[in-house]
């Protein structure tokens, strides 16, 4: 790889370029219920499961799912919550050769139809909860249906449980090539526009597992850590980060269905993980909880902060109380998805996303045509390059087209380099504000009013103005036992940021919109002001 910046910081033993083994996902299944079968896999409430029987389970799902005609690069929609059942049917389905499609247990009825009919899953496997919502929609009668909890008097689905009983088929030999075999179907969140199918094969998940175990360097230990998933699964960060990362590090996952802070609070308490992948607003939680001090988050050695960017008060605070690492980084669904990261040992600098990943080039380009590559310190489209990067987004060539060019992947993130080779994300291309012909970006806005003290949560967005064509708004979350005025808010940032970057208008909420994994929904904001505007609602 071409020498670049960022390659100095590199700590010593992480090299800058990887090579990635030709191996299907199941094969990292098979060798660590082969090197340590007595490991435990998982933790799901009460229930554990070792290497060992996680592959035994997994096998017999699959053969099961073989005798009803499973083929090849079927497509598989999980619709599951983080669980014990969730890594056994995706392993299964791995173990076959076919295409697990993540659905979101919560989506209703027309996001599911929606997915279901672009992806043409052929199977279904989900808890027995979604059932009724599967029923209103027109394709699930192509759907070979199983469902976990399933009631004995449902006939027109399968059991869960009744996969994982012994069964007298033989599983085939797959043939897989994992270059080109897609293994999962990662629909994008959506926030942007249409849901799209990113293509990830095995190979491009296999690269972006061993860049992700590369930057712990020997921090992460096989076997012998503890990864704390609550980041769903169904996410691409839950997937990689949490549960591919683990299976391959014979690593323990302690399953969490769903973030709830006393729940969080509890599990770090009795099960002391060493590794938890999280977004932000899961930090925070956890940071004002009122049993912090004695929960042992100092067992956590590394936590990983993706989906979002990490107010770098919060970091810091964090860091303070727990002794744990956090380890800013940046990843899309496209590139499965981590491809940059802070590193963990030497030079990190709070507030950026960190250096490219090993065997990732990266860089700046300009908005307008995205050829050519910016100075650092200059704004502009950030692009990567990879064995991370999705073959393309599934049924969509003309789009495929737009966001992988020459061998890039476009992000559609406004970023910054600096001269030693750290990107700072500022924006996305279409929630830039345009105000009187000044660019605004608002995570800097955001950054900014993350210091003052009465400020929880915020998101900035820019709303209609006759005279600037926009203009800056920010929907604020208080901290509980804090009050302060529009104006007084309005007053505090004119002190602290250029004029046309002030808020003109403030609005205090109970809570922000977010995706179930903690992203801010800045759209959802924007389409409620054009509501008031138009005097809808």
């Amino acid at each position: 790889m071409t020498q670049r910046p960022w390659h100095a910081f590199y700590p010593e033993g992480v090299p800058k370029d990887i090579e990635v083994p030709t191996v299907s996902l199941y094969s990292f299944l098979e060798r660590s219920a082969k090197d340590y079968p007595n490991r435990i896999a998982v933790i799901d409430g009460e229930r554990t499961m070792t290497y060992r029987q996680l592959k035994e389970c997994t096998e017999y799902a699959a053969a099961h799912l073989y005798e009803l005609g499973f083929h090849k690069g079927d497509r598989t929609a999980l619709i599951l919550p983080n669980s014990v059942e969730y890594v056994i049917a995706y392993y299964a389905v791995q173990r076959l050769g076919g295409v697990v499609v993540q659905i979101n247990p919560m989506y209703q009825k027309s996001e599911l139809a929606f997915i279901l009919q672009d992806s043409q899953a052929r199977w279904l496997i989900g808890q027995y909860e979604v059932r009724e919502k599967i029923n209103q929609i027109a394709y699930s009668q192509a759907l070979i249906k199983i469902y976990t909890g399933k009631p004995e008097e449902e006939k027109d689905a399968w059991d869960f449980s009744e996969l994982l009983v012994p069964t007298g088929t033989d599983l085939p030999a797959i043939s897989i090539d994992p270059k080109e075999d897609v293994a999962v179907l990662q629909y994008t969140g959506g926030t942007t526009g249409r849901s799209k199918g990113a293509m990830l094969t095995h190979y491009n998940l296999v690269a972006n597992i061993y860049q992700i175990y590369t930057t712990f360097g020997s921090t992460f230990k096989r076997p012998g850590e503890r990864m704390l998933s609550i980041s769903p699964f169904f996410h691409v960060y839950g997937m990689n980060n949490c549960m591919n990362t683990s299976v391959f590090g014979a690593a323990t996952i302690i399953c969490m269905r769903r973030f709830e802070v006393n729940q969080a609070i509890e599990l770090i308490q009795k099960h002391r993980p060493t590794f938890f992948p999280g977004v932000p607003t899961m930090y925070m939680a956890l940071l004002h909880h009122p049993k912090a001090p004695e929960a042992g988050l100092e067992s956590i050695k590394v936590c990983n902060s993706g989906s979002a960017p990490m107010p770098v008060e919060l970091m810091r605070e964090f860091e303070e109380k727990t002794g744990a690492t956090i380890m800013e980084g940046y990843g899309l669904s496209e590139a499965s998805p981590v491809t940059h990261r802070n590193p963990i040992r030497g030079q990190r600098k709070p507030g950026t996303i960190g250096i490219p990943v090993p065997g990732t080039d990266s860089k700046i380009v300009d908005l307008e045509t995205g050829m050519y590559e910016l100075a650092p310190g200059e704004a502009g489209e950030l692009i990567v390059r990879g064995p991370q990067v999705m073959k393309g987004y599934w049924d969509r060539p003309e789009e495929t087209a737009i966001a992988l060019r020459d061998g890039w992947l476009y992000t559609g993130d406004i970023a910054t380099m600096d001269e030693d080779g750290y990107f700072t994300i500022v924006g996305r291309k279409k929630e830039m504000i345009i105000s009187g012909g000044y660019n605004i970006y608002p995570n800097e806005i955001e950054e900014m009013l993350y210091q003052h003290p009465a400020v929880k949560e915020v998101c900035v967005f820019g709303v209609p103005d006759i005279y600037r064509g926009e203009v800056v708004k920010a929907a604020i979350v208080l901290r509980e036992g804090t009050s302060i005025t529009e104006e007084e808010l309005i007053g505090w940032c004119a002190g602290m940021m250029t004029k046309y970057k002030v808020p003109r208008f403030v609005e205090f909420l109970e809570k922000l919109p977010k995706t179930v994994v903690g992203k801010l929904l800045r759209r959802e904001l924007i389409e409620a002001e054009k509501k008031k505007m138009n005097g809808v609602g």
